[in-house]
């Protein structure tokens, strides 16, 4: 039998070390790297999500996490503050346990905080939570406990997590509005001092200081915050539908400051597929709320729950020509990029 040509083993070594270090079952073994470019990406067992650079704009990849089998590509989870890179960044587990973006210098741009303890291997599951383990399987870090605006079903929030909104429907970097559960137990959402991720005032709560324990996202689609001995304390959404496996699901504080639930069928007719949002949101009505929680920040244009609002920065442009004399005012936003939205949550 002849030899295989030279060419043919040059390839062989030419080909990236990722395909080879990736070859262990399901997991992600140290070496293994993804590229800023095409998608590069990891998916979990049945396709369903990946983690990887998607290119978001014309060379400006985001890495992230997102529902791989729709059009959609709907970003569930963001790292490095949401901020999209060039061509040719690299996200790399080291071989001495770390899990880094470079820039193609080399230098460091990112880092999964896994406590300075050795990561042997990573994985993307079916649920959604990118992880980063030990050899014994513990798990040193895990998107579900870092995450961006979004939670998924069998995911939880303890106490002093917190999701941002992102700015806008197509900045991914953080926005103007928080969703908390406090330390003292307090569920709350809250207006934010941009550039800060820091708390302006609040618009919603649960009152539940002393008690609040951990907000649950179960599968059923049910949204609620729950007490140390596990008893329900507030339905913050109650969409329980029973979907079960039959859709995507995923709840998120959207750039406009409503918290909304969303599902998606995961086979439909060609052209009726689409993220559908459940019936109940908090809050009711953001006009309202924001108006009742802070009188002095804005001044709403009516009262109806179909009104509609803007956000401005400066409340010196009331006087500027065809500004209306209503200044709904939220940090973070210029006077000359005026954003419209409903009062009733509805899109």
């Amino acid at each position: 039998m002849e030899n295989p040509p030279r060419y043919l083993l040059l390839l062989l070594l030419l080909l990236p070390i990722s395909i080879v270090a990736q070859s262990s079952g399901n997991n992600i073994t140290s070496g293994s790297f993804l590229t800023a470019r095409n998608n590069d990406s990891w998916t979990s067992p049945s396709g369903e999500l990946a983690f990887g650079f998607q290119e978001i704009t014309p060379g400006g990849f985001l890495l992230s996490i997102w529902f791989d089998k729709i059009p959609e590509k709907t970003v569930i989870w963001s790292a490095n503050d949401g901020n999209l890179v060039p061509r040719g960044y690299r996200v790399e587990l080291t071989s001495n346990g770390e899990f880094v973006l470079n820039n193609p210098n080399g230098e460091q741009v990112w880092k999964a905080d896994s406590g300075g303890t050795g990561v042997s291997y990573a994985a993307m599951p079916d649920t959604g939570n990118f992880i980063l383990a030990s050899k014994d399987s513990r798990n040193l870090w895990e998107s579900f406990n870092d995450p961006t605006d979004t939670i998924l079903p069998t995911q939880s929030l303890n106490q002093g997590s917190k999701l941002v909104a992102r700015f806008s429907e197509t900045y991914n970097s953080s926005g103007r509005f928080m969703f908390v559960i406090q330390t003292d137990g307090n569920l709350v959402l809250y207006t934010t001092d941009l550039p800060l991720e820091t708390d302006n005032f609040a618009y919603w709560y649960t009152q539940t200081a002393g008690s609040g324990f951990q907000v649950i996202f179960n599968q059923s689609g049910g949204v609620y915050l729950i007490a140390a001995n596990r008893s329900i304390l507030n339905y913050v959404v109650s969409n329980e539908m029973n979907v079960g496996e039959d859709f995507y699901q995923r709840a998120n504080l959207e750039y406009d400051g409503i918290f909304r639930q969303y599902v998606y069928p995961k086979s439909a007719a060609p052209g009726t597929m689409a993220w559908s949002s459940l019936p109940k949101f908090i809050p009711e009505n953001i006009c309202t709320a924001i108006g009742g929680a802070a009188s002095t920040a804005a001044e709403l244009v009516g009262s109806t729950a179909t009104a509609e609002w803007e956000i401005i920065r400066d409340p010196a442009a009331i006087a500027l020509p065809g500004i209306p004399g209503w200044i709904p005012m939220i940090l973070g936003v210029d006077a000359d990029r005026i954003l419209k939205q409903r009062c009733d949550g509805r899109e």
